[in-house]
């Protein structure tokens, strides 16, 4: 109530409340009191709750700060999952872009390499396109981000990628395809609906 009856000082005490929950709906209400701080944001970034963690992330993401890459290591992939949404976000940096290619290959969880195949793919920067390609070949949800995130570049690679994408075995992958590029037809099966 606070956040919408303009009450600041409820919100900034709520905002070191001992339950995540009120911590968290304490970020929100100061974001909608266009009260929030790149200095508190910083701190819930910190919180040691991946909920508030999360909380902040999201109302971090359209912001230039403050930093949020770090959080592509936490210890709690709901939290890297985000944070690599909230990266994708943010204009292009070379080293934040570099870590979301090293997920989109190697993390262990699905989700946190779907999420950050779709980061590398809203950023849309050339240094992401070998780990969208490599995800191309990844379990299905990750292989359908990936024809999706190729919607940002072009050239033979690309192109070859949604074809293979055309005859996936996965029919949710086919269907993305579908979805960007049109229907196949027999003169021109991968161009089709492309400008």
């Amino acid at each position: 109530m606070a956040g919408f009856t303009g009450d600041l000082d409820t919100t900034a005490a709520a905002l070191h409340d001992p339950d995540h929950k009120v911590r968290a709906a304490a970020l929100r209400s100061s974001d909608r009191l266009e009260n929030l701080t790149a200095e508190m944001l910083s701190s819930a970034l910190q919180d040691l709750h991946p909920f508030v963690r999360m909380a902040a992330l999201e109302l971090a993401a359209s912001r230039s700060s403050p930093p949020v890459a770090a959080l592509l290591d936490d210890s709690d992939v709901r939290v890297i999952e985000q944070a690599a949404w909230a990266c994708g976000e943010r204009p292009h940096d070379s080293v934040v872009t570099t870590r979301l290619a090293e997920l989109a290959q190697t993390h262990d969880d699905p989700l946190v390499r779907e999420a950050a195949v779709a980061a590398l793919g809203a950023i849309g920067h050339e240094d992401g396109l070998p780990a969208i390609l490599a995800a191309s070949s990844d379990k299905p949800a990750v292989r359908r981000r990936a024809v999706l995130s190729l919607a940002a570049f072009e050239g033979p690679s690309v192109d070859a990628a949604w074809e293979r994408a055309r005859n996936d075995r996965d029919r949710q992958v086919r269907d993305a395809v579908d979805e960007l590029l049109g229907p196949a037809t027999i003169d021109d099966p991968v161009d089709l609906g492309r400008s």
